[in-house]
């Protein structure tokens, strides 16, 4: 017989006082009411009893009498449906229990400023972090800043399973519309790197959304920094350099620059300790390569830098910033000076005295490795490199003079014959 509202009511007077020990009132359809003595009296818990697949399981409803015996049967009933659909009732009480506690976890991780659980931004964090110990801190920096400013507030707070490639697509053409292609193939790699590793993971279940993406970044074209390769233009530039009126310590930078023609980040960041000028050698460390490079530093490259240390020969930078704030000059002022001389950024740049150099030193017979290597351009194998980091040193240190010698007769208007790799 189905239970009634006043036997559930009444339910502990059936009990076996003599015993104690629980006992079922059964209703119908796999519910009962299971009755067990408490301390303080009779507790009753609604159960509901069914099978799924060759298992016999158990469904807690809720207690009585703050789940009636109609909410009971309205709930088994719920569960009887979800089993001829093939869904087990346990699972989906478990699934929704996780998701409350996630909801609770969401909420005070929000509160602290973290992002929510299985976001993309959780994720792509959780990315950043096991790459960490494979790329230099500044490159990773770059990277969490892209993420940061094009990516999460898109869909950083969005659950990685549910993003599509539409989504991806819609962080991406922001960028495009700027002509910032760089950037945007720079982002679609990274999204798509988060990607992998959430499938790798088994976080995201499907193909990758960046994927589709890719085809609809136009390619970037490459850009090439302008220089002057021609003997008689590089001679009227190092003249025009040599007339340049501005400050003392942007004259000798300008002047240091085709001697040296190392980066322009280098060159601005130049350090006393680093330089030996009775060995003739600029010693540093080079953070785009992270290398200890050497570089041979000619007569004239040592008069520049005997002159300017009366001047700043005390700081730490050879040269320093104008405004005495303790850092070195900014990297807009070569730039600055070659524009006041006329030469803008599509005619020669300050990164440009590097190709001058390369190209003009190729083109005179020095070996090419000794000219990679006085770039800094260093081989594949870092460890090889940096065993290797004095290689050519001798034949590097003729180059240098040679190269120097080679820009006084261009400036002093004498023939713009290629001279000769010496022996």
């Amino acid at each position: 017989m189905p239970l009634s509202d006043v036997a559930c009511k009444n339910a502990h007077k059936h009990a076996k006082t003599s015993t104690g020990k629980p006992f079922k009132l059964t209703d119908e359809k796999g519910l009962y009411l299971l009755v067990k003595p408490q301390a303080d009296g009779w507790g009753k818990w609604w159960r509901f009893k069914y099978r799924f697949g060759d298992k016999e399981k158990l469904l807690s409803l809720g207690t009585y009498p703050t789940t009636s015996l109609y909410q009971a049967r309205e709930e088994r009933n719920t569960a009887i449906k979800q089993i001829a659909e093939g869904i087990d009732p346990s699972d989906t009480r478990k699934k929704i229990k996780t998701e409350q506690q996630l909801s609770v976890e969401n909420e005070k991780r929000l509160d602290s400023g973290l992002p929510i659980i299985n976001s993309f931004e959780h994720i792509a964090r959780d990315w950043l972090a096991s790459i960490t110990h494979t790329v230099r801190e500044i490159t990773h920096q770059k990277k969490i800043r892209r993420f940061e400013r094009h990516v999460f507030p898109v869909i950083g707070s969005t659950a990685i399973g549910e993003i599509r490639s539409p989504d991806v697509f819609s962080l991406i053409k922001p960028i495009i519309a700027k002509n910032e292609l760089e950037t945007a193939h720079r982002v679609h790699s990274e999204v798509g790197a988060v990607f992998a590793y959430s499938i790798a993971h088994g976080l995201f279940i499907g193909d990758n959304p960046a994927q589709a993406v890719a085809a609809q970044i136009p390619a970037q074209k490459a850009k090439h920094r302008a220089a002057l390769t021609e003997p008689q233009d590089v001679a009227q530039l190092l003249r025009d350099i040599y007339s340049y009126q501005g400050t003392y310590v942007v004259q000798c930078a300008l002047k240091l620059s085709p001697l040296l023609f190392q980066r322009p980040g280098e060159i601005r960041q130049m350090e006393w300790k680093d330089i030996d000028l009775d060995a003739k050698e600029w010693r540093y460390f080079v953070t785009k390569t992270e290398v200890l490079h050497i570089v041979p530093l000619s007569k004239q490259a040592v008069d520049i830098l005997e002159a300017i240390r009366t001047l700043t020969g005390n700081g730490r930078y050879v040269f320093p910033s104008s405004r005495s704030d303790g850092r070195p000059m900014s990297d807009g002022t070569i730039i600055t000076a070659l524009k006041t001389l006329g030469y803008t950024s599509d005619v020669m740049t300050a990164h440009g005295f590097r190709t001058t150099a390369s190209t003009l030193l190729n083109e005179q017979g020095w070996g090419a490795d000794a000219i990679e290597r006085q770039l800094c351009h260093m081989p594949r194998d870092q460890i090889r490199a940096v065993y290797n980091r004095a290689q050519y040193l001798d034949e590097r240190r003729r180059m240098m003079q040679s190269w120097a010698d080679y820009l006084d007769g261009l400036k002093s208007g004498g023939n713009v014959i290629p001279f000769k790799k010496a022996m």
